[in-house]
């Protein structure tokens, strides 16, 4: 007998609102899409809708079945996958740290830092019947006042209920100071061709030392944090209306193919279709 072909189609579609000074929405469905491992600057959190999604995140592995909330914190390593045959969709928004940080200030707390999520992956029913109902929100309603204050309400529910302060179990405070220099240097100059000798001598370290102590601090090893830092500038040289042509170029990407395949592995999405968003 012939293997039954799926019928099942990918799709994704990247939102862009500017209540609380900007944030990013995705409506995706995937089969076959297998995240690399990436980091974001902002928060991930969304709803599994339908099938059920495997990830990596905070050094362990996670399944997130139908109706339960996904939760990454800025920064955090992970990827993601499907654990079902049918896939998985899901709806997500994408608050940045900033955005908790005036929060916090706002509701007069004593911790006016960005949260901590300790759990990847939660079941919380009221709490996501909230997060439907904003995103259709965001997504139908022009109103100014009730999109801005639902998405705040459920933003200090979500840290409220389930976000915690952040606690530091890294290397030791020195070599943590030298790794940090050399995150600096990548995020600061993303497109630089720089090798790992450079890095190592930057800070005075062995570089398979670094590599190490680099890694064990922020998950990543040098040349893949490099990547990453290079997809953040990509993100925001498209949202200030850059040609796709020149941001790979700018990133420092050996060509436009290279740029979008490691574009679409990190954000879900091509560049073209999450520039479109932007250059309307």
């Amino acid at each position: 007998m012939a293997a039954k072909k799926s019928n099942i189609i990918e799709s994704a579609n990247y939102l862009h609102h500017q209540e609380l000074g900007g944030i990013e929405m995705l409506d995706a469905s995937y089969h076959k899409q297998c995240f690399s491992r990436h980091s974001h600057e902002g928060y991930t959190f969304g709803i599994i809708e339908k099938g059920a999604q495997k990830f990596f995140r905070t050094g362990a592995n996670n399944i997130a079945p139908t109706g339960s909330i996904i939760l990454i914190n800025a920064d955090d390593i992970h990827n993601g996958e499907a654990n079902t045959e049918e896939g998985w969709a899901y709806k997500a928004l994408y608050p940045l740290p900033e955005q908790f940080e005036q929060i916090s200030r706002e509701i007069g707390g004593n911790n006016t830092l960005s949260p901590y999520f300790p759990d990847a992956v939660i079941h919380d029913e009221e709490l996501a019947a909230q997060f439907r109902l904003v995103y259709q929100v965001l997504i139908e309603s022009d109103n100014k006042l009730l999109r801005e204050s639902l998405l705040y309400s459920l933003l200090v529910k979500l840290m409220a209920k389930h976000g915690k302060s952040r606690i530091n179990f890294g290397v030791d405070k020195t070599a943590s100071k030298q790794v940090t220099i050399v995150k600096d240097f990548l995020d600061d100059l993303p497109d630089v061709n720089v090798s790992l000798n450079e890095l190592a001598q930057l800070v005075s370290l062995n570089p398979y030392y670094l590599v190490r102590l680099f890694k064990k601090e922020f998950g990543l090893p040098p040349h893949a944090y490099q990547i990453q830092s290079r997809l953040r500038y990509a993100t925001r040289l498209i949202k200030e209306g850059n040609k796709l042509a020149d941001v790979a170029i700018q990133c420092g990407f050996h060509d436009q193919s290279h740029f979008i395949k490691h574009f679409k592995k990190a954000m879900g999405v091509t560049p073209r279709l999450y520039a479109k968003h932007f250059l309307s």
